[in-house]
């Protein structure tokens, strides 16, 4: 891991600006590019990218390796050709400061048909399209198939799918692909753009100094092509429902554990191929991104295991992960490991050696330091330099939200600890106090920047609906906010395009 100090941002492509329902990979992308690099930060941290399912998560996604078309830009694709400005006049009323993913989708997907049929017509990017099926043929044809499929059967998930299909024989997946082949082309085509209009972004932003930390979590949705196209990779029934799910006891968050219920993985069949499905899938991620969070880090030492059918996740049993063996394969695919270890939550000391054992970066979140001693291992004072620190992540809530809603101890503890009167001021003083810090990296959500309250909270864990919506206002990007975020990277040594 680099020595040299870098600051950041947390934000989701979601969250952009922009005129169409959610924030895409268009023009507002680029002019985020040049703020970040106005202000001097040099990391860009994003979500999970693939394509969400279950409550518009971009944790529970319908592949591990796919892209999220909803991000493609729509003012891109008119550039191109595939869409005319009469296909965006028909755009609805979306509202500016929360993704309405009701009235988007329908929409978007409504547009991605229109462009497809246009595509047909272009033969110069037709042969890119060959270029990219061949690259990612590995999981692409699991991925559009599998789509095609959930678009046939209304959205329903792959188990309520008849035995052939859900089975995969191989005689009714070939009969399935001959009848919807247009569909399952025009999934290929969506995965073609959106991954063409990432890599140019991604090229800006490195060319502007800037490198982009993606987002990889541990486990997958049940209702996933990965589960589907590898069902004897988890622990799944007969009739492909999990036998036990993942989670973690009661925390910090819920008082009944956290409930993910996505199936767990046979790690010892993972081992037997070298882990060769693991291997690809951050192969996948790494392609789009700098480096990655490996969320849920405790799990590859030791993970939380419910028997299927619980409703909390108070019942269940730790059960030892794959360990070592898992990143020594990762380190003779990659290499140094450009991985973030996110190793939050009830950490025990095969988590701490298996982190330190691979030189992995741990991450810090400042709002959980008022709740202890003084020399809470989260209280900047104490960070060591290899640690990526933040005021809060996207399962907190803002910093000024965090405040408002914390006990009177808590509150007082963090005026002392910032040295403040005035509660207006605890988001930026955060921001101050953490950048000072030793840690290497340190990062805060947008929103913090901004100084909102919870109204901008990007995720509630454990509630089921009302998250990832939250976007920023156009006018957010201000030339004071530049100059103020600039002059704190400046002051703690942090700004990745001065020099003296």
């Amino acid at each position: 891991m680099e020595d040299k100090r870098r600051s950041g941002v947390l934000l989701h492509p979601t969250s952009l600006p922009g005129a169409f329902g959610i924030g895409d990979l268009g023009p507002q992308a680029y002019r985020w590019i040049d703020f970040l690099h106005a202000a001097g930060c040099g990391l860009w941290q994003v979500l999970p990218l693939g394509p969400t399912g279950y409550m518009d998560s971009p944790y529970q996604c319908f592949s591990g390796f796919a892209g999220n078309h909803l991000l493609i830009s729509p003012e891109l694709l008119l550039e191109d050709g595939l869409l005319t400005p009469e296909d965006l006049a028909k755009c609805p009323d979306f509202p500016v400061e929360r993704v309405d993913y009701g009235l988007l989708i329908y929409w978007k997907e409504d547009l991605l048909d229109r462009a497809y049929q246009r595509f047909g017509a272009m033969g110069d990017i037709a042969a890119e399209l060959e270029a990219f099926e061949s690259q990612h043929q590995g999981w692409l044809g699991d991925y559009a198939l599998f789509m095609a499929l959930k678009r046939a059967h209304g959205g329903a998930p792959w188990v309520d799918w008849q035995a052939p299909l859900r089975q995969r024989q191989p005689e009714a997946l070939e009969a399935e692909r001959q009848q919807h082949a247009p569909i399952i082309r025009g999934q290929v085509f969506r995965q073609f753009v959106f991954h063409r209009q990432w890599a140019r972004l991604r090229e800006y932003a490195n060319a502007q100094g800037v490198r982009i930390i993606g987002d990889i979590p541990i486990y997958v949705a049940h209702d996933s092509a990965d589960v589907w196209a590898h069902p004897e990779m988890f622990y799944l029934d007969e009739v492909g429902q999990p036998t036990v799910v993942a989670g973690v006891p009661p925390d910090y968050f819920s008082p009944t554990g956290q409930l993910w219920g996505y199936p767990i993985y046979r790690w010892d069949l993972h081992q037997d191929s070298g882990f060769q499905w693991w291997l690809d899938r951050v192969q996948s991620v790494l392609n789009m991104v700098d480096c990655l969070r490996l969320d849920h880090f405790r799990g590859f030492a030791g993970y939380w295991e419910v028997p299927a059918g619980n409703r909390t996740a108070e019942r269940g049993r730790w059960v030892k992960g794959p360990g070592r063996a898992f990143f020594h394969a990762m380190q003779a695919r990659f290499g140094e490991l450009p991985v973030i270890a996110e190793d939050l939550g009830e950490i025990t000391p095969d988590v701490v050696e298996l982190r330190d054992h691979f030189q992995l970066p741990g991450m810090k979140v400042f709002q959980f330091g008022f709740v202890g001693p003084r020399n809470h291992p989260f209280l900047p004072h104490t960070y060591p330099s290899r640690c990526v620190a933040y005021t809060g992540t996207h399962d907190n809530d803002t910093a000024r939200g965090w405040y408002q809603d914390a006990t009177w101890k808590q509150r007082w503890l963090c005026r002392r600890y910032l040295g403040i009167k005035d509660e207006r001021d605890v988001a930026w003083s955060m921001l101050r106090v953490l950048w000072a810090s030793r840690a290497v990296m340190v990062l805060a959500p947008m929103q913090d920047f901004l100084n909102l309250d919870g109204q901008a909270r990007m995720n509630y864990p454990g509630r089921p609906e009302g998250n990832w919506a939250w976007r920023m206002r156009p006018e957010a990007l201000s030339q004071p906010l530049i100059e103020s975020m600039r002059e704190l990277n400046r002051t703690s040594d942090r700004d990745a395009a001065w020099s003296e």
